[in-house]
């Protein structure tokens, strides 16, 4: 399996990649905003096929490439890399991102962060220990859409939020293959792990808090493997803010190989949230790519409903044409210099959502992905 590892500088940028989702991904998430970056430079890529790390070195303006047995490691062993973009298959967060930071580097780590909620703390520890910035790429919540969202409903406008649903459910075929690392299971694999993480977190964020529990969990499995999900709808509820209310109510759907209606008419993307509360409703379509197109529909009981967009924020900061990626990589590059960002996930936020994760997986009678078995050497 050949894998694509990337990093910065200015700050000097560097990539990993395995296999076509990392190729794929690594563009987007890191090569397009890096560019855009005065602070930024693109500096080296590592992939086992040297060959491959050659050629996404030259295409996308990298200066310096690994490949091999020990391409990985001969990246973070170079001392001109300040910050690491691990796109790896999940199963691989833990092991490399471990190494990564004990070789010094920041790391802008894939979503979701681990196999488990174990291995996000430790790694999140390790950065702490090292003095080190770990991003969890959770990309849509350093845009002005969703912080316009959480601003309407903190705001009191609507009332507390009674309910608060979320979607992210795409077309069999569009995205994920037969031969897919979102259906290895030994790699993390599984609709709830990839797209699924989504809109968990996305609900936390509007709730400003976590679940109290799950009420149940379906999940539909592969006929190949039947360890890994394809889709996953889960209940849950949220502590009301009220006291004597009743709990807010959530359900969070994902699915990866939504099939057609009636057998051949293809499905839409569904990428959606809305908040219930008590004095109305705000949906927001498409709160995972909201710079391609998104509308925020504020609907006050007894008042005239309203549509919103947000593409920059009111103080300035950002351009209309700003991915999703872009605003998380100014965030991230503050971090690293020691400024300020708009806004973060900090790492409380990524071991919660990965342990609710497993909650849900164990509710659906799947259970956790496999613990990574590497350990970090002692010196």
């Amino acid at each position: 399996m050949s894998s694509i590892f990337g990093v910065f500088k200015r700050v000097y940028a560097s990539v990993f990649i395995t296999g076509l989702r990392a190729a794929a991904i690594a563009p987007h998430a890191l090569v397009l905003p890096a560019k855009s970056h005065p602070e930024v430079e693109l500096y080296a890529v590592a992939a086992r096929d040297i060959s491959r790390a050659e050629h996404f070195s030259k295409k996308h303006g990298f200066k310096k490439w690994y490949g091999g047995k020990n391409g990985y490691q001969e990246l973070l062993d170079d001392p001109a890399i300040d910050i690491v973009y691990n796109p790896l298959p999940n199963g691989l967060h833990y092991e490399w991102t471990m190494k990564a930071l004990a070789a010094g580097k920041h790391v802008l780590l894939e979503k979701p962060s681990g196999n488990t909620a174990e291995e996000t703390r430790r790694m999140f520890s390790l950065a702490d220990q090292k003095g080190l910035v770990l991003l969890e790429a959770f990309h849509y919540r350093f845009h002005p859409a969703i912080q316009r969202v959480r601003a309407i409903i903190d705001s009191g406008e609507l009332g507390a939020i009674k309910e608060v649903d979320a979607t992210l459910a795409l077309p069999k075929g569009l995205l994920v293959k037969d031969n897919d690392i979102r259906m290895n299971y030994d790699l993390g694999g599984g609709a709830m792990m990839d797209c699924g993480c989504y809109p968990l977190s996305c609900v936390r964020y509007l709730t400003s808090s976590n679940p109290s529990a799950v009420i149940s969990a379906t999940a539909i499995r592969d006929t190949r493997d039947p360890r890994i999900d394809t889709g996953t709808t889960a209940n849950l509820t949220f502590a009301s803010l009220r006291p004597g209310a009743e709990p807010v109510r959530s359900t969070i759907k994902c699915d990866f190989a939504n099939p057609p209606r009636w057998g051949f008419i293809p499905r839409f993307p569904e990428l959606s949230v809305r908040a219930v509360c008590e004095r109305g409703s705000v949906e927001l379509f498409n709160f995972v790519m909201p710079v391609v197109y998104h509308s925020i529909t504020v609907r006050p009981d007894g008042d005239v409903p309203r549509t919103e967009k947000a593409y920059t924020f009111e103080g300035g900061e950002g351009e209309d044409w700003w991915f999703t990626y872009r605003y998380q990589l100014e965030a991230f590059v503050d971090k690293v210099r020691g400024r300020t960002p708009q806004t973060w996930v900090n790492p409380e936020d990524s071991i919660a959502n990965m342990e609710w994760i497993e909650k849900i997986y164990e509710e659906s009678g799947l259970g956790s992905r496999p613990q990574s078995t590497y350990v970090l050497p002692t010196v």
